[in-house]
């Protein structure tokens, strides 16, 4: 079993260290490099115990609108009989390394590293480390976009290894995909995938689309085209596409590059309310 946690977090940089780094934030995209998850800009959440986050991004009008990604770390024993504050938002989670139990619906689900939970909105659920090591994970966060005449999704919960991947076109297979969410069922309102590309691989075209894209990468490291740049990626980073930003990326090897990918999909573009008169 993979280990996506293998990254210093924490802590705070010496004062011989420079100043630059990788971190970017542009009307296109931004780069949150791993550089930057110090002590000094974690919160602690509501109804959270021995637990700390990094919001990795946040809706913000004029940039990416639909989600909430956070970086978050639970000692044992920590966690929360109620973490989910608005009945609106719906979750899904993707564990990086040690252990967490999610509990919803009367049943109880042990999470490890490479689990995957999505959570509906408004069904109530727990999450608690009854491990012996920290739980690091990612957690998504997304306002259901209900539709008249739809049933809501259900809940997931798996594992990478359970399911099986998605190669793309060509031999032999150079990148695919994990995918968590059946890509052909109109519930859900948001797919979260394991993109992965073997050494040397790349996406073959400039990617221009209206989907917003959480991006972090679990393994590996790659050169990745946002907008009209060229950024140097590696484990643990974090990319936060706007929608429409153009994007493509190579894999640098030696070993894979991966990484976890957030859109929002199947449904129509939202328009804003306009005053009245």
């Amino acid at each position: 079993m993979k280990i996506y946690s293998n990254i210093t977090v924490g802590g705070l940089p010496e004062q011989t260290r420079i100043l630059s780094s990788k971190a970017v934030f542009t009307p296109a995209y931004a780069v949150v490099p791993r550089s930057v998850l110090t002590d000094i800009v974690t919160s602690r959440l509501p109804h959270w115990d021995r637990t700390i986050a990094w919001i990795l991004a946040r809706p913000l009008s004029g940039f990416a609108e639909t989600f909430a990604q956070y970086f978050v770390e639970v000692q044992p024993g920590g966690g929360s009989d109620a973490p989910e504050p608005d009945p609106r938002i719906e979750a899904a989670i993707f564990v990086l390394g040690g252990s967490m139990n999610v509990g919803t619906m009367g049943e109880q689900h042990r999470l490890v590293a490479g689990s995957f939970a999505f959570v509906p909105a408004g069904q109530t659920w727990t999450a608690r480390n009854e491990g012996s090591e920290v739980c690091r994970f990612l957690w998504i966060r997304k306002r259901f976009d209900k539709v008249e005449g739809i049933d809501p999704p259900p809940a997931i919960f798996t594992h990478e290894d359970e399911v099986g991947e998605t190669v793309m076109p060509g031999e032999p297979p150079l990148w695919g995909s994990t995918r968590f969410v059946d890509t052909e069922d109109i519930r859900y309102d948001m797919h979260v995938n394991a993109v992965w590309f073997e050494p040397g691989a790349c996406i073959p075209f400039l990617e221009t689309h209206v989907m917003e894209h959480g991006l972090y990468i679990l393994e590996g490291k790659g050169v990745y085209r946002l907008n009209e740049d060229w950024v140097e990626v590696e484990q643990g980073d974090f990319l936060w596409l706007r929608a429409f930003c153009p994007q493509a990326c190579y894999a640098g090897g030696p070993g894979r590059f991966k990484y976890l990918l957030y859109k929002d999909v199947n449904r129509h573009p939202a328009f804003p309310e306009l005053p009245l008169g």
